[in-house]
């Protein structure tokens, strides 16, 4: 192959990985250092270059046609590492909810997968969900996943903007539904909280319901949130899963 092919190939790949590894859960945190990000797609690229090459179009001649390929392939990398990112959203909307039903919702901290302020219970899960993504090896299937997309999305080929909208759609909603589910224990206790704590009321107008409330609220909050975590993170894990498997 010649130089110029080559470096076209090797640019071609290097967009659209490098686009899905700037949003993938766990490689594109804020928190990782650019370069490091950036060391890690040229060398992924340089291992996935070989092996695409035989599927990437052949070279343009005219600028424009080669600035084109390129943008398009970036904008399908942002869609998949977007679409991968929606899904660590699910534990900020569970850590609001969490935080509302156990009385944690004004304890803000800043949030470094988010890269802004969040609930604290929503930085727990966003850090938790990140590190069960390594040590469940679940990083593998999202590279491969990276790898696959050339698959359902061959190079060159011009985007299927009406399916990935509705993909995205839908992703969008699973993430807020799987965050709902993963704050339900939670939901279900306040609702039992505050119903009881409204008949306590009634029937002991003189006691000091809200000293008595907010320190019970949060130890209680606390209590199931540590038994159902593991649930928590199982639920979230396999929607994750089945994201990655989609591209295999």
């Amino acid at each position: 192959m010649e130089l110029p092919a080559l470096v076209f190939a090797a640019g071609l790949v290097f967009a659209r990985l490098g686009a899905i590894l700037m949003l993938l859960p766990g490689f594109g945190e804020p928190s990782v250092s650019p370069r490091i990000r950036l060391m890690f797609a040229l060398m992924f690229a340089m291992t996935l270059g070989p092996v695409l090459a035989p599927a990437l179009p052949p070279m343009p001649d005219q600028p424009l046609q080669l600035a084109g390929l390129v943008a398009n392939e970036v904008i399908i990398g942002l869609m998949i590492g977007a679409v991968a990112r929606l899904f660590l959203t699910a534990a900020s909307v569970a850590g609001q909810v969490i935080g509302q039903q156990s009385g944690l919702a004004m304890a803000q901290a800043f949030d470094p997968t988010q890269g802004q302020q969040g609930a604290l219970m929503g930085q727990f899960l966003n850090l938790t969900f990140v590190l069960l993504i390594f040590a469940t090896n679940l990083h593998h299937l999202l590279l491969q996943a990276a790898h696959g997309s050339y698959m359902l999305f061959p190079a060159g080929a011009p985007p299927m903007v009406a399916d990935m909208t509705a993909w995205a759609l839908n992703a969008f909603v699973d993430a807020f539904r799987i965050g709902v589910q993963i704050a339900a224990p939670l939901i279900v206790f306040g609702l039992l909280f505050y119903l009881s704590l409204g008949v306590l009321s009634r029937l002991m107008p003189q006691a000091q319901i809200f000293f008595i409330a907010l320190p019970s609220n949060i130890m209680a909050g606390f209590f199931i949130t540590a038994i159902a975590l593991g649930t928590m993170a199982v639920v979230w894990l396999e929607r994750i899963e089945r994201f990655a498997v989609e591209f295999q």
